[in-house]
């Protein structure tokens, strides 16, 4: 039986019981709080760590590029950088990324299963177990019956291998939250669920907490991207305080990861973002 059978029979009210007596410790969780190493300006670099610190960050969302010999992550040697920045600076890593199906497409490459196999393989090493997966740019499957087709495909032969290590492969993409829950559904493995996006479900006119609540229902959502495209989270188009208020509802305690930051002045965006995400979400006075 799917998720969405499963809650068709069981009911909404019989899948949150209590939700009263929850709302007190929801309101008192405090986040992790991660940042993606690309809108630090040090994608696959150990200096994220030390930036996040600054920050005043818990995690890193770390890039896994297994075409760059440089901080191709599959080396040991690589990862111990690594191991040893996040240990300096008492800076997690919040989950993997793997933005480089943007141009090379999930779907059709030959070594994309080749690359995640790779990284589930280390990612028990980096204590953590999700590895986002970017479908984007040349890799975009939206109103693409073919392409998602072929990425159901692969998920259904790379998922047993997650679902061994207990680790999760979370979707990014411009689909809504229907479409999102069909190809999981396809797939049927709880180790493939969405990775959140905040600013892109809003471009494409979606209702964010609408969305999320849905997704959540589902049990669905692995993490999430707070993000605002071309400016500070609070200062766009994009109402975190209704973002807040959903993932209470769905009782959503894994990282918050900010991916917004503005090209010119990232540095100062991120010092900013991250004291925005630490006042809002966690309650946190001092971050002003």
């Amino acid at each position: 039986m799917n998720r969405r059978k499963f809650l068709s029979l069981a009911g909404i009210s019989s899948f949150y019981p209590c939700l009263g007596v929850m709302a007190e410790a929801k309101q008192n969780h405090q986040y992790k709080i991660g940042i993606t190493d690309w809108h630090i300006n040090s994608k696959c670099d150990p200096r994220a760590f030390q930036l996040a610190s600054e920050f005043g960050l818990d995690g890193i969302q770390l890039s896994y590029v297994p075409t760059n010999p440089e901080c191709n992550l599959i080396h040991k040697e690589i990862r111990q950088t690594f191991l040893a920045a996040a240990a300096k600076y008492k800076v997690e890593i919040a989950s993997m990324a793997m933005g480089i199906f943007n141009q090379h497409p999930f779907m059709t490459t030959p070594d994309a299963e080749k690359w995640v196999t790779q990284c589930m393989k280390f990612m028990p090493e980096f204590r953590q177990k999700v590895v986002l997966l970017a479908f984007f740019g040349k890799g975009d499957i939206k109103d693409k019956p073919q392409m998602q087709k072929l990425t159901i495909e692969r998920l259904k032969r790379i998922a047993p291998i997650a679902e061994k290590k207990g680790l999760t492969l979370g979707l990014e993409t411009w689909l809504n939250m229907e479409d999102h829950m069909r190809i999981l559904d396809a797939v049927g493995s709880d180790a493939v669920k969405v990775f959140y996006d905040t600013a892109n479900m809003h471009k494409m006119g979606y209702n964010v907490p609408n969305e999320i609540r849905w997704l959540g229902k589902m049990n669905a959502i692995c993490q999430i991207h707070l993000k605002e495209n071309g400016n500070r989270l609070g200062q766009g188009k994009v109402n975190f305080l209704d973002v807040k208020q959903a993932l209470q509802d769905i009782n959503y305690k894994d990282w918050l990861i900010i991916e917004s930051a503005i090209k010119n002045g990232w540095r100062d965006s991120a010092k900013a973002n991250g004291k925005y995400v630490r006042r809002l979400f966690n309650n946190d006075s001092l971050s002003r």
